[in-house]
Order: structure tokens, then C-alpha cells, then sequence
């Protein structure tokens, strides 16, 4: 109930209200993103079969090099608030007799296991309901405009070439970079005793996220020994 208040009154640095964002009455519908899968989420439940779900796979090797740079694009400010989580890592332990934390943390037993292993094995058992669409990482950048248009037909939303081509162009890596706006903010976080600033506190640099966005360009030397 708290969350929710916060979400209906909350000021957002630009002036805006953060209700506008979420519970617009020019949108057909509202979209969440989350790390979150069934069971937690309802997809075959009463209710839930309304519900429409998008969830994307990627090869693991390029994951291991993404969470690398995650980890380290964080702040200082949000490593204060966590005990010092994530660690920043230096790129060399790639190379080391053992995997970097990032990677440590992903495999299963680690503590963000279900990022990746936990996750993908969730949405696998459901990639064949009609309310949902697994996708893969490696298509969507090899064919952006058609994985556009099949995110469309999903959702059962109409768009013009125009649109298609626009919509596009927003979802490429080099509008993103120009763009800029994976800061992160926590907009509904309280004061904690002076240890965060909601309207000017990030979790991650600035221009620090988007990276290359490849496809099977992903290294590291242990990675036999880590699949092992």
C-alpha cells in the first residue's frame, strides 16, 4: 500500500508525475519490465492468461562479458547503500585461475543464479502458450526491424511503415548510446539518512551501460572450465 501511494503521488525531477508513466489513459496498455517468471508470475493462472509476456534468452558467454561491465558501471553512492555489491572488476581477472564475481554469481548456486539459468529454465517449460513469446537475443540483433514487427503482431499492435521504421531506429544500439537513459534512478527510495538523493543519485555512470551489444563477442579464458 506504502509503494503504491508513492507511485500515485511521486514528482519526477522533470516535473512530471510519475503516475503519467505507468497509468496513462492515452495507452492501451501498461508495460512492466522484471526479472521475474513463473511461478511467480501468473501465466497460465486465471487472470494471468490476459496478461501478455516477452522474454529474451542470450548466449552465455556474451552474458558473462555483459555482467562484467554491469557490475562496474555502478556508482560508489549505490555500492555504499549495498555493502559494497556489486564489486567493481577489473577486466584481467578474466584470465585468472577463477571466475570473476560477476560470473561467480550468475552460475547456478550463485546469488543471481536466476538472472540467467533459473530464468531461461522458467520460460522454457511456457514458450509454447499463446500468451507468451521467448525470444532470442542473437535474432533480434541480426534482424532488429523483423523482430519489431513480431513483437508487434504479438501484442496485436498495428504499425505503419513509418512507425515500424521509427520504432526500429529507437531500438538500435547507437540511438541508445545517443540517448543515454539507462541511469537507473529509484525515484520512490526515502532519504536513508543521507546516503541517496532521489531526484539526483543514479545506480549506474552515465554513458557507462550500453556497450557493444554483440552477438557470440563475448570472451573468457576459463570458459571451459566454468561450463565444466
Amino acid at each position: 500500500a506504502e509503494q503504491k501511494d508513492r507511485f500515485n503521488t511521486t514528482i519526477l525531477p522533470d516535473g512530471r508525475p510519475l503516475k503519467d508513466l505507468w497509468d496513462h489513459p492515452s495507452y492501451p496498455f501498461r508495460i512492466f519490465k522484471s526479472h521475474y517468471a513463473p511461478p511467480e508470475l501468473p501465466v497460465t493462472k486465471k487472470g494471468g492468461k490476459k496478461i501478455k509476456y516477452m522474454a529474451m534468452a542470450r548466449n552465455g558467454i556474451d552474458v558473462a562479458a555483459s555482467m562484467t561491465t554491469f557490475y562496474s558501471a555502478h556508482t560508489d553512492k549505490f555500492r555504499n547503500l549495498w555493502g559494497g555489491f556489486p564489486p567493481d572488476i577489473d577486466e584481467s581477472s578474466f584470465d585468472s585461475d577463477e571466475p570473476p564475481a560477476s560470473v561467480k554469481d550468475s552460475l547456478p548456486g550463485g546469488v543471481l543464479s536466476f538472472l540467467y539459468f533459473g530464468y531461461i529454465k522458467r520460460w522454457w517449460e511456457y514458450r509454447n502458450e499463446p500468451n507468451v513469446i521467448l525470444l532470442h537475443y542473437s535474432d533480434i540483433r541480426r534482424d532488429l526491424k523483423g523482430g519489431v514487427k513480431r513483437i508487434a503482431d504479438f501484442l496485436e499492435v498495428d504499425l505503419t511503415p513509418k512507425q515500424l521504421n521509427a520504432v526500429t531506429e529507437r531500438c538500435g544500439i547507437e540511438h541508445m548510446r545517443k540517448a543515454n537513459k539507462f541511469l537507473y534512478a529509484m525515484p520512490l527510495n526515502e532519504d536513508d539518512d543521507g546516503l541517496w538523493d532521489a531526484e539526483k543519485d543514479h545506480i549506474v555512470r552515465s554513458g557507462s551501460f550500453v556497450k557493444k551489444g554483440g552477438v557470440g563477442t563475448g570472451t573468457y579464458s576459463n570458459y571451459a572450465r566454468t561450463v565444466d
